[in-house]
């Protein structure tokens, strides 16, 4: 297949375009390089047999239709998104633009290019879109875990800017029959993810012998999914989700931050020991604004439907996940000033 991919030098949207290449396909990966895109992710397959990039920004209309009508894709993945929430507490106004805006511009061309496909390939092709669990809001310690029809109730600019580009997503299918599919994830984890993150940012600053930041008390629980699993389910809901519907991927593996932050400082224990336990390391900081208690997400649908299920163990994940980063201590260093000033990711 022809296969385009937005955000497709992002930590998922990587992970995904190697996977796609390794099977085989045709890929066109768009992506602007600004600072959430590394090309050094997808270096193993940049010169690959069948494998595109164009440097381009989602809200270029221009440049979008010119891909859509160079490339002629049988797919398109839909993930390049500003999606640190720190930043878009700073500034709001580029989530906007991206994730509205570029999204919006996104279901356009592909509307205008699949209304010019003759009968079979409109009926074909595929727009997923790929959104988050933040969307949802944030979940009481008791309540059930998010399914694909609890109402948006997004908490911070980012998760707001996300809802809003899957109701356009919606729309567009609604509105014009565009075959759209949305996707919901819980946090992902795994190798190639931006250093600012919450997991590479316990690793490099425990590494370097710095204060391990932790926002508030650490009682805050999020869901994690390993990348791998999360792209297969994305390539399932391609090939199998029906149109209109949405699909929740989640790892089943809730985990308070602090206990993450403590099995990562323990597995470093392990892997690179120091005269002192990591652990002591670990410093409590001023929480953020809006921050969300709880997330956790129930992927019944996509398993009943899709035959979709994570195959990575958290406790596993975190095991080889740590041991890229130490195999990988330049991915680490990355833009330390810019991050050091951000503090923690999501």
């Amino acid at each position: 297949m022809r296969i385009l991919v937005t955000g497709g030098c992002g930590f998922i949207g990587s992970a995904l375009v190697r996977k796609l290449v390794a099977e085989g396909h045709d890929v066109l990966n768009l992506d602007a390089l600004t600072y959430a895109g590394d090309e050094r992710s997808i270096a193993e397959i940049a010169n690959a047999q069948g494998y595109q990039f164009r440097k381009v920004d989602i809200a270029d209309a221009g440049a979008v239709a010119s891909a859509f009508a160079d490339f002629n894709p049988h797919r398109v993945f839909h993930l390049a998104a500003e999606s640190h929430v720190d930043r878009s507490i700073d500034g709001p106004g580029i989530f906007i633009r991206t994730n509205l805006v570029g999204t919006s511009v996104m279901l356009d061309s592909a509307r205008e290019y699949w209304r010019g496909l003759d009968e079979l390939a409109r009926a074909a092709f595929r727009f997923v879109h790929v959104s988050t669990d933040e969307v949802y809001g944030t979940l009481g310690f008791d309540d059930p875990a998010f399914t694909e029809d609890t109402p948006y109730a997004p908490n911070s600019p980012y998760a707001a800017s996300k809802a809003g580009a899957d109701h356009l997503a919606r729309a567009w299918v609604e509105t014009y029959g565009l075959p759209v599919i949305i996707t919901n994830c819980s946090n992902n984890y795994g190798p190639f993810q931006h250093p600012e993150k919450l997991i590479p940012t316990v690793i490099r600053t425990a590494l370097s012998g710095g204060d391990i930041p932790v926002y508030g008390k650490g009682e805050n629980i999020r869901d994690w999914l390993y990348v791998s699993d999360h792209v297969a389910g994305l390539m399932a809901a391609a090939d199998a989700g029906e149109v209109g519907r949405k699909y929740n991927f989640g790892g089943d593996a809730e985990r308070t931050n602090i206990d993450l932050v403590r099995t990562l400082c323990r597995l470093l224990d392990d892997k690179r020991p120091s005269p002192k336990p990591y652990e002591d390391q670990i410093r409590f900081v001023a929480d953020r604004p809006g921050h969300d208690m709880r997330y956790a997400v129930n992927s019944a649908r996509a398993r009943a439907e899709l035959g979709w299920a994570p195959s990575v163990t958290l406790d596993s994940g975190l095991s080889e996940t740590v041991d890229w980063y130490l195999a990988h201590p330049d991915w680490l260093s990355r833009d330390a000033a810019e991050i050091a000033r951000l503090g923690l990711g999501r």
